[in-house]
């Protein structure tokens, strides 16, 4: 498979650019979604493109929403590039393992954030304040801590530059209304448990993760990327120990590398060396073999 840092599919009108995805119109519909190696972090497009990063993550979100498809739907159509749409076929090459052929969703307005460990932006939160979101958490919890229970903690979803923002219960609430807010929050919650234990299995624990919702004719459908290295912290569960920063198989190390170079987290992002790009890609493969028990 060729690395693939962007693309120009001239046969349909580009719907939406992101900072991962090129997504293509096919009809009123459905849509294109390619996944490419460009990679992104603190909101910043990288320069370099981390090889075959898209595929992991459009084969691992592939896996997941067959495995949850009996909790909620999801938008899958078509994820086999030789059963997609003549006009296509002469990208083959670029698109096979990195792309799916998907149903047009109206998307919440919110990402879906669950935590099961103290970490990241919600660990800064609750040294502050005790809470994150509005969730008051037990007192002298320590870093990266096992929480009592999961906790929905949804966000806003940034435009291509911005940062997404936490957000409590309340302000989600405005957004979407309390019935639809409930029925996500159970569904992101269930989700989570059945991924943890799953992945708990496999020697990975699932800190936290993202999911996004669309929908259409009335109905839920899961969308975008799923339990991906990019949507989630993933650790191994054999060196977990609670109280400091845990190895991980994300992006995580890369933004570690990124922090340490000085880097203002303003664009231009700097170059990777070639050390930090294979290291990167080692851990976005290994949590694909691990989790599927496949490999690439």
């Amino acid at each position: 498979m060729k690395v693939v840092k962007n693309t120009s599919i001239e046969e349909y009108p580009l719907f939406s650019k992101g900072k991962v995805r090129d997504i293509y119109e096919l009809n009123d519909d459905q849509l294109l979604i390619i996944t490419t190696d460009r990679m992104s972090a603190f909101d910043v497009i990288l320069p370099d493109p981390i090889p075959f990063k898209g595929v992991v993550l459009n084969q691992l979100t592939i896996f997941w929403m067959n495995k949850f498809s009996s909790i909620v739907k999801n938008h899958l159509i078509e994820t086999e590039v030789k059963k997609f749409p003549a006009p296509l076929q002469k990208y083959a090459e670029e698109l096979e393992g990195r792309s799916v052929i998907v149903r047009k969703t109206k998307p919440l307005p919110i990402e879906c954030i669950v935590r099961g460990y103290i970490t990241g932006s919600g660990w800064k939160d609750y040294i502050k304040t005790g809470k994150v979101c509005g969730h008051v958490l037990p007192k002298d919890l320590k870093k990266s801590e096992k929480l009592p229970n999961p906790i929905f903690t949804p966000s806003t979803k940034a435009q291509l530059g911005e940062h997404d923002e936490n957000i409590t219960l309340s302000q989600a609430k405005a957004k979407i209304g309390e019935v639809l807010l409930n029925t996500i929050e159970e569904i992101s919650l269930t989700l989570y448990s059945k991924a943890q234990e799953y992945a708990w299995d496999r020697g990975i624990i699932i800190a936290d993760t993202k999911f996004e919702f669309g929908i259409k004719d009335k109905k839920i459908y899961l969308i975008d990327e799923v339990l991906t290295p990019d949507s989630s912290r993933f650790w191994p569960k054999e060196t977990y120990t609670p109280g400091k920063d845990q190895p991980s198989f994300d992006k995580q190390y890369l933004r570690d590398w990124l922090t340490n170079s000085g880097w203002d987290k303003t664009p231009p992002a700097p170059k990777l060396p070639p050390e930090v790009i294979e290291q990167t890609q080692k851990k976005y493969l290994q949590a694909y073999e691990f989790l599927t028990g496949k490999t690439l």
